[in-house]
């Protein structure tokens, strides 16, 4: 891949955040297209059942860590080289932060990353938690709570100056992502056949899977280029949505990656939704339903931070290259949401009847 004459043309900045808008675009329109949602996922699960939510989410995982791993092996990327690799990790940044963000998410009734697919379409509640999630990832970043944030993280991390490779560590030859890869891709599509999903839906739930690896090869092949250091990553919205803020706030702020990759998923998810006929405007049901979304937007803010990731930047893309906290931080995710399900929603309407 020879971006040489584009990074020339435009510049090492432009590049990286016209990469990041491109990123951007084909995860919203797969996500919305597909309906990808990791809270739909883990309120099926934890209701007993393997339905299309579920289906959906494990197909994008499982073509996430096909491309990446297959990318890896065929030397168009170094996973080592990759952010949330290169730096140390913190296991209890990924359990503390991880259950938060998934009490956070059954609240809010969908993940920061379902919440910007859904204000391209009109919903006014997923912008104004979105803006609130928003505002607290920047005050976990460089803000008021910061110094807690870091504390936390603080009391459990990563030896050697890195994060943990699980396939090192468990000794997987060098295919073993990839085979993973390939053999929770024939589960899904077996639990597909069964809840009888069209063929539409489970492409469009790879195309996540797909803007993921998307993301790693350009900005790989970006660093491999650019005269300054370049940051390999892919999809996440915890930090991204803080620094896209913050660029819009202040124009001493320089575009990069992340800053293309918001507005991308905003802009693909309202193309979809547009030529779908969708898009309406939709808000609050009541002040009960804005209290509940508006407390799960901070719970996400500060637990995405904290975890180094939300539901997509660690739960797909930094499983995907089998960084040891990115699937602490998931599977915490899944406890806290079923919990939260059981404990606030299947609960509550037990005592409503």
């Amino acid at each position: 891949m020879d971006i040489l004459p584009l990074v020339e043309r435009i510049g090492e900045h432009p590049t990286a955040a016209l990469f990041g808008l491109l990123t951007g675009v084909i995860f919203g329109i797969a996500a919305y297209r597909s309906r990808f949602c990791l809270r739909a996922a883990t309120v099926e699960f934890a209701r007993g059942r393997m339905g299309p939510s579920m289906t959906v989410w494990l197909l994008t995982f499982s073509t996430a860590l096909f491309w990446v791993q297959g990318a890896s092996l065929l030397g168009l990327m170094r996973v080592e080289e990759a952010r949330i690799m290169a730096i140390p990790g913190s296991w209890s940044g990924a359990i503390i932060g991880g259950l938060v963000f998934g009490v956070g998410m059954v609240l809010a009734r969908g993940c920061s990353g379902r919440l910007l697919v859904l204000a391209a379409t009109g919903n006014l509640r997923a912008v104004v938690s979105g803006l609130v999630f928003a505002v607290v990832a920047q005050m976990s970043l460089h803000g008021w709570i910061t110094p807690f944030r870091n504390w936390l993280a603080g009391l459990w991390i990563t030896t050697g100056g890195e994060n943990m490779n699980l396939a090192t560590q468990l000794h997987l030859p060098e295919w073993g992502g990839f085979a993973l890869g390939i053999t929770l891709a024939c589960v899904a599509l077996f639990e597909a056949r069964r809840n009888k999903m069209s063929a539409p839906r489970l492409v469009f739930a790879s195309g996540v899977g797909f803007a993921v690896a998307v993301g790693y090869l350009l900005t790989f092949a970006l660093s491999e280029v650019s005269f300054e250091p370049v940051t390999v990553a892919s999809a996440t919205f915890t930090g991204p949505s803080a620094r896209t803020l913050m660029f819009l706030l202040d124009n001493t702020s320089v575009l990069e990656f992340d800053v293309g990759l918001v507005p991308g998923v905003f802009l693909g998810s309202f193309i979809a939704s547009t030529i779908a006929g969708e898009f309406r405007f939709q808000g609050f049901e009541n002040e009960a339903n804005m209290r509940r979304s508006m407390t799960g937007a901070v719970l996400m803010g500060f637990g995405g931070m904290l975890a180094g990731g939300c539901a997509i930047g660690n739960g797909v893309t930094g499983a995907s290259i089998l960084a040891g906290t990115a699937w602490l931080a998931l599977f915490s995710m899944w406890i806290g949401a079923m919990a939260t399900d059981y404990l606030v929603d299947q609960r509550g309407a037990a005592v409503l009847a």
